[in-house]
């Protein structure tokens, strides 16, 4: 018999000051902000909407979520475009990135779980894993769309 190792192709996503871990499927494509539109109004999390495709998807910024300053963004800065599968169903979304997220595949034998919390009670934060030499965020993506329901009269 040979053992079947489970790996999940994922993306670590570069942040202000850490990495997001997604699975790779979650990501349709990781796109540039040349056509960016920033909100005048509406919550510090929700940067704006991003040209990709023919569409404006809204674009968010984790770190603001989190009760943290949006990072400045620089020619280095990415949009990371998500399917939405909750609450935007059918739709897009974009998370700011602070560069190039990079693929790697995990299994339970690379992960594990980290106790320590530090963000908010209300943020869009999972949890925090341990990965060899990395301390990625799980991002609730679920909480995001349901963000963005929320305040879909600011982006639409």
């Amino acid at each position: 018999m040979t053992d079947v190792t489970e790996e999940l192709y994922s993306l670590l996503v570069p942040i202000a000051d850490t990495r997001l871990i997604v699975p790779r499927v979650c990501v349709t494509e990781v796109a540039g902000l040349g056509q960016l539109h920033l909100l005048e109004s509406g919550p510090a999390w929700l940067i704006g909407r991003v040209g990709w495709k023919g569409r404006e998807v809204p674009l968010v910024s984790l770190e603001a979520a989190c009760g943290q300053d949006v990072p400045e963004i620089v020619s280095r800065t990415r949009a990371v475009i998500f399917n939405a599968a909750y609450s935007l169903r059918g739709s897009y979304f974009a998370l700011l990135s602070q560069g190039l997220p990079q693929l790697v595949r995990i299994s339970r034998d690379v992960i594990g779980p980290d106790d320590e919390k530090n963000w908010p009670e209300d943020a869009p934060v999972i949890c925090r894993i341990r990965m060899v030499n990395e301390y990625p965020l799980v991002p609730d993506l679920e909480r995001l769309e349901a963000m963005l329901t929320e305040t879909e009269h600011h982006w639409r």
